[in-house]
């Protein structure tokens, strides 16, 4: 509930301070004396949007703030989605400087306008003549259904599951998509990995082949050297070898008398034994070697088709190749999964629709239920409000397709008038028709929820007499289970609040204020009056309001 507002700077507002209470408070003035303005004002700290205009002195900030009573209205949750300090008091303030800049606070905290639009939207519902448009909406029209129900339980259930069902629903449609797009490319991706398995590239296989074809293709060079380098070893007539042995000879013969010649002659021996190694291994080497022309052209086929694949895919080793064909195997093989992703995530769909639909219709069936009550109920309310002929019913229709709100969708149609063909609200009902109703509506679903803080704006106009205290009446009743108050020009609603504030203005040096202030029983008896009679109060006016406080008392 709203326990204060502090208004500064506001409109033709200097500084007001008001303390508010639970239960029913009216409030009254004369035409003109402020009463929008501190409507306005409240609906800033609501989070409607501000400019300069608003600024009394227009060198000076506005401030508005409002003290709300928050414990029973279960908002923890949404101060901590929104980082905010939980207070069951708390403070909600608006900025607005001269240079047009606005700035909302909850608890000190700095938040942005729509945050303080979602709170304020939990906090006071500001009920007046343009409100009313939302009875033609269809959303508000099944809450209302919902309410009455009082199946808030299964409706969130329901809602939670839905958006599972939607979230599944995106993910398969995504997956669908992504391999309906990965099959298009998989011919591609297939011919690619064919190529290469079909290579069968090995790893160090091209250092390999350029080494072989540069031996192959030197063949006949490196068997004549090598033909050489034996005949010089070990061939016939005077040969390397030959006169190593001839030196192993002769320095033999000195080691009996020359210790330094056995060293030397070790030294001979193992060069001689090397030499005799290289000149058989160069043997065998030649004979090995030969020209062949068809391993030419083999090794040279296989090197070109490595070096086509290389320049393909950009790479400049076969160890890079083989890795682009493990990638391209997981590309294939994660696209041949799909099917099996498809059909596993089509049957969890299935069953969350299945449980969509049970939800779906045990809701239709309650909302079914409690239609001709609400029906019934509005109707009774609606006649009691000077409307004899008044006739209100709920058109239930069920769509073949899941919403967020199940199957259902509902109309409500009215008639004022009797032999007037019920029609949808919007096409029916005048101003004042649709005062009534809304108010009928509000009170009737403030019995099973706990509505937030209500101001009612004026929805008077257009009634008078015993509708007006009916109208009253229902307000007071109303007032039981939340925070009410009526700005109102009608004696009867204002006799029926609990507290009665009167908005009034005041020529102060060069400038008109306004201001407001709670009535004490004397106060109020002489406002009422004046509502009664006019600016010249009465003997009989007086009468009157003490008739009409004494009888609501």
């Amino acid at each position: 509930m709203l326990q204060s507002l502090s208004i500064k700077n506001y409109a033709l507002i200097g500084q007001l301070n008001i303390n508010f209470n639970q239960g029913f408070s009216t409030i009254t003035g004369e035409t003109g004396a402020g009463k929008s303005i501190l409507l306005g004002a409240i609906s800033l700290i609501l989070g409607q949007r501000a400019d300069t205009s608003i600024l009394k002195n227009k060198d000076n900030k506005c401030i508005i703030e409002g003290v709300f009573d928050i414990s029973n209205y279960n908002l923890t949750i949404f101060f901590d989605d929104n980082d905010l300090d939980f207070d069951k008091f708390t403070i909600i303030r608006r900025e607005i400087n001269p240079n047009g800049k606005s700035r909302a606070f909850i608890n000190d905290t700095p938040v942005n306008v729509s945050i303080l639009k979602d709170l304020g939207s939990k906090l006071v519902d500001i009920h007046s003549q343009h409100q009313n448009l939302i009875l033609n909406d269809t959303q508000f029209q099944l809450l209302v259904v919902d309410i009455m129900a009082q199946h808030k339980d299964l409706l969130n259930e329901y809602k939670n599951d839905f958006k599972e069902y939607k979230k599944l629903k995106n993910e398969l449609n995504n997956l669908i998509e992504k391999s309906e797009k990965a099959k298009q490319d998989l011919d591609y991706l297939q011919f690619q990995f064919n190529q290469l398995e079909e290579a069968n590239l090995i790893d160090n296989e091209q250092e390999e082949l350029e080494n072989e074809l540069d031996t192959l293709t030197h063949a006949e060079e490196i068997k004549t050297n090598l033909s050489k380098v034996y005949h010089l070893l070990s061939g016939e007539g005077e040969t390397s070898i030959n006169h190593i042995n001839e030196a192993k000879t002769l320095l033999s013969q000195l080691n009996n008398f020359f210790s330094k010649s056995v060293d030397l002659t070790k030294r001979v021996e193992s060069v001689l034994i090397e030499l005799n190694d290289i000149s058989n291994e160069t043997e065998i080497i030649s004979n090995d070697v030969e020209y062949n022309p068809d391993k030419i052209n083999n090794f040279k086929e296989r090197l070109d088709l490595i070096y086509s694949l290389q320049q393909k895919h950009r790479v400049s080793t076969i160890n890079e190749l083989i890795e682009i064909k493990d990638n391209l195997q997981n590309q294939i093989n994660e696209i041949s999964s799909y099917d099996s992703e498809i059909s596993e995530l089509t049957i969890g769909l299935n069953k969350k629709h299945d449980v969509l639909i049970k939800k779906a219709d045990k809701i239709s069936i309650q909302r079914k239920k409690v239609i001709p009550e609400i029906e019934k109920k509005i109707v009774a309310i609606l006649q009691s409000l000077g409307m004899p002929n008044a006739a209100f019913k709920i058109l239930q229709t069920k769509a073949e397709q899941l919403s967020v709100n199940g199957f259902d969708t509902v109309t409500f149609l009215f008639s004022a008038n009797k032999k007037v063909e019920m029609q949808s609200i919007s096409k029916v009902a005048s101003g004042g028709e649709l005062s009534r109703l809304m108010l009928s509506i509000k009170s009737l679903i403030s019995k099973s929820i706990a509505l937030p803080t209500i101001i009612f704006d004026e929805i008077d106009i257009g009634v008078a007499g015993e509708i007006a205290d009916k109208m009253g009446n229902i307000m007071l009743n109303m007032s039981k289970n939340m925070q009410v108050i009526s700005i109102t020009h009608l004696p009867q609603i204002a006799s029926k609040g609990q507290y009665h504030y009167t908005v009034y203005k005041y020529d102060d040096n060069d400038t008109t204020t306004t201001d407001i202030k709670l009535l004490n029983d004397d106060e109020r008896i002489v406002e009422i009056a004046k509502m009664l009679s006019g600016e010249s109060v009465t003997d009989a006016a007086f009468e009157n309001a003490k008739d009409l406080l004494r009888f609501t008392s």
